[in-house]
């Protein structure tokens, strides 16, 4: 877990030098034509800042679902059962602003915490002043089709509940996406082969998934999806987009 607390934000760290190299390079050189487009994942949280690779639509920090982030997404899945949250945030309003919507008590103040967390670890690596905020409890797929996003790049992560599917470039037949599918289901439109093609995140994890809008990425914005979910269980999604000026 990035635990650098509220205080600690403005102090170098591996985190923040990995950033400020990435930008360097990548407002330094031009960015060369790549066909191909990789995973590059990593236990650390410096590993988010490889999203600048010109090889890579989507990185993710191997973050393991922590006990007390657990407990808390439960609780607030239990007070907050239909919770459709959109914010704008700063990463200096972020903690207060998602405090306010979740409530005064001990799982918001924990799920608060690390929320403006991965704001201020988004805002920085995108140099960004705000972020897009949604934090949304789900009892059913929110996007059951593959697809790709027309964003620069989002992060996403699950705090409680299955996590998000997606397909690795090279085994995808984009001309099946969308109306290319002909209304047949992913599973038997072509748009991959085989159903061990698709791949997930796990629950905790953190990933940055490259959209359409990112310079450079056209046509080859992450194929994702988000996976079903038996009537029984719920899932807590964070997702985080770029918001310009």
């Amino acid at each position: 877990m990035f635990s650098v607390s509220l205080s600690e934000r403005n102090k170098p760290s591996d985190f923040q030098e990995k950033c400020m190299s990435a930008i360097a390079v990548q407002n330094n050189e031009i960015t060369p034509a790549v066909e191909t487009r990789s995973v590059i994942e990593g236990v650390e949280p410096t590993v988010l800042a490889d999203i600048y690779q010109a090889g890579t639509n989507i990185v993710v920090w191997q973050r393991h679902s922590i006990d007390s982030l657990v407990q808390a997404a439960d609780r607030i899945l239990e007070i907050h059962p239909t919770l459709q949250t959109s914010l704008t945030v700063t990463p200096q309003s972020a903690c207060a602003a998602v405090g306010d919507a979740l409530g005064t008590t001990g799982a918001a103040a924990v799920l608060s915490e690390d929320i403006a967390q991965l704001v201020d670890m988004f805002c920085y690596l995108f140099e960004l002043k705000r972020a897009g905020l949604r934090l949304t409890a789900l009892d059913r797929a929110m996007c059951p089709r593959f697809h790709v996003d027309r964003v620069p790049c989002r992060l996403v992560t699950t705090y409680k509940g299955v996590a998000t599917q997606w397909l690795p470039h090279h085994l995808v037949d984009r001309s099946k996406l969308g109306a290319g599918s002909q209304g047949m289901p992913d599973e038997e439109s072509g748009l991959f082969d085989q159903i061990t093609d698709i791949q997930q995140l796990n629950e905790g994890n953190v990933a940055l998934l490259k959209g359409e809008l990112w310079e450079g990425n056209e046509n080859t914005g992450l194929v994702h999806r988000s996976p079903a979910i038996n009537s029984e269980q719920r899932r807590l999604l964070l997702t985080l987009d770029f918001i310009s000026g």
